[in-house]
């Protein structure tokens, strides 16, 4: 009788093995539905970037204003009659003040 029971037992475990560890089992599943779910959220997220880049698409082909922004960004260009002024920030602060509004005194002795 005990080798029947072990031998039921034996064929229990065999006919489970591939259910759980082979190559369609439960482990590899849940592996894969992991997978499919961070390649969905780039896919979102690489949708999200199509839409945008078909809407800058769409607003060169159809508006001259994408292509004025463009050109005035990239290349710096300006229009007939506009001025350029470019504001560059001083290494030294050119009054006499310092950084926390106080005046510097110079005393040479």
């Amino acid at each position: 009788m005990r080798i029947v029971i072990y031998s039921m037992l034996v064929l229990l475990i065999a006919i489970q093995y591939p259910l759980w560890l082979g190559k369609g089992g439960w482990i590899k599943v849940y592996e894969m539905e992991k997978q499919v779910e961070l390649q969905e959220a780039k896919n979102s997220l690489l949708a999200l970037r199509n839409a945008k880049l078909a809407g800058d698409v769409k607003d060169l082909k159809d508006g001259t204003r994408a292509i004025e922004e463009r050109a005035r960004v990239e290349h710096g260009l300006i229009k007939e009659g506009e001025f350029f002024v470019q504001i560059l920030p001083s290494d030294k602060p050119s009054t006499g003040y310092s950084n926390d509004g106080l005046k510097q005194s110079s005393s040479k002795q």
